[in-house]
């Protein structure tokens, strides 16, 4: 293993991060896949350690479809699901007897990632870790980044790479990257507005600057940007933002047919059906209940137990939203339509809130920040780490034409 001594952009929960191993109350060794690259595979086969030597050839296979250097091999997991190499006290029996080098940079790396911006590198994390959805999310502060140095190992791989500078985007919208990040997670910190407002107003930029790419007006960026900045410091958007309407029972009817379609392909995560079956007894959602029934239990729950409790703890998914763009170097992020990446940025959003709104109306006064890390930690599990179900996701909202900013305003506001 090689190191290189390189300057990372860090959050700065990054630098509190460590595992805590058995004391964690989910394992990263269940519920997905394990990717073996081609070293760390070539290495098990030649190991001479005896307790596990036969363990390993028998249970880590070859790739023999769209193999690569990265993923050349996988774990055969067991009928749970589980890593076979997880030890009852859920630590690794391939670190315990190996070392940690001999990890596969998968298990290594997780559950960190990196990306690099104009040559700087940048790591973040993935809240499917409960340790890193507790240190991100029940931060008081608006997030804050650093600029560290680091002697970076070889294994944490680059995901994505973008260059602002280069001739090949100089009438692109990622020529403004940074303009668009910096003013994206500046408005998700402003405290002068509820995290509804800031997200429909974030939308409505958005929108606006789609067009503005659509019309081949990219050039324009800077002073769209420039615009909204004032008119946010303005009270522009005050008799909008009040004038829009809480359709309660559409958002809980299309947030639900969402959640259903993952549940039908299957969810291996116990901790994230608990909190489904916890969402479902909380509004009594039931096959013979009318979704008008449902969606008055599911106005109630807001208003009697999850608004008030959230009321001074917005920062938890303020936190939640400013990680995701980091992380996913939004607003490039998956789609080319930047808007659409808007929009898969408020699925995210919505689903958990919808969740949450479901959790306190079964948990009541008890209703606490444990519930929250555990629907969101499992939820990420579930569903971030799932890239076919994202896109089918989408694909049927598009289908459907709610790929709009009217019908993101009915998923926004309670």
């Amino acid at each position: 293993m090689n190191n290189v001594n390189r300057k990372i952009l860090v959050p700065q929960y990054m630098q509190k991060f460590k595992c805590i191993g058995s004391a964690c109350e989910d394992t990263c060794c269940a519920g997905w896949r394990v990717t073996i690259d081609e070293k760390t595979y070539k290495h098990y086969k030649n190991t001479n350690e005896s307790e596990i030597k036969d363990l390993l050839r028998e249970k880590v296979k070859r790739n023999r479809s769209n193999a690569n250097e990265q993923n050349y091999a996988k774990i055969l997991l067991d009928k749970q699901g589980s890593c076979p190499f997880l030890t009852g006290d859920k630590l690794c029996k391939i670190q315990q007897k190996l070392g940690f080098e001999a990890l596969s940079i998968t298990c290594a790396v997780y559950p960190r990632l990196t990306r690099e911006v104009n040559g700087v590198m940048e790591r973040s994390a993935t809240l499917s870790c409960p340790e890193i959805a507790r240190l991100v999310l029940l931060n008081p502060e608006p997030m804050e980044f650093d600029e560290i140095e680091e002697n970076v190992p070889d294994i944490f791989r680059i995901e994505k790479k973008i260059d602002t500078y280069a001739l090949s985007v100089s009438n692109k919208p990622e020529r403004y990257f940074w303009e668009l990040r910096i003013f994206t997670i500046q408005l998700l910190q402003n405290r002068k507005f509820k995290l509804w407002e800031r997200l429909v107003i974030l939308g409505l930029f958005y929108q606006k600057l789609q067009i503005a790419i659509d019309e081949n007006k990219v050039k324009e960026i800077p002073e769209l940007i420039a615009k909204y900045i004032n008119m946010i410091n303005s009270d522009v958007f005050e008799n909008m933002l009040n004038d829009i309407p809480a359709q309660i029972n559409i958002q809980m009817k299309l947030l639900k047919e969402l959640t259903d379609i993952r549940v039908i392909k299957g969810v291996s995560s116990k901790r994230y059906m608990e909190s489904l079956g916890e969402f479902l007894v909380g509004i009594k959602y039931t096959k013979e209940a009318t979704v008008e029934e449902v969606g008055e239990r599911y106005k109630e729950a807001y208003s009697n137990y999850y608004e008030p409790y959230m009321r001074e703890k917005e920062y938890i998914l303020e936190n939640y939203l400013v990680n995701y763009v980091f992380k996913n170097t939004f607003p490039l992020s998956g789609e080319k339509n930047l808007f659409d990446n808007y929009v898969m940025l408020i699925i995210h959003y919505a689903l958990i809130k919808m969740h949450l709104i479901g959790i306190s109306g079964f948990q009541k006064e008890n209703f606490n920040t444990d519930h929250i890390i555990k629907l969101v930690q499992s939820l990420a599990k579930t569903f971030e780490h799932n890239n076919s179900f994202l896109k089918q996701l989408f694909d049927l909202l598009k289908g459907n034409e709610f790929v709009t900013m009217a019908h993101m305003a009915i998923l926004i506001k309670n």
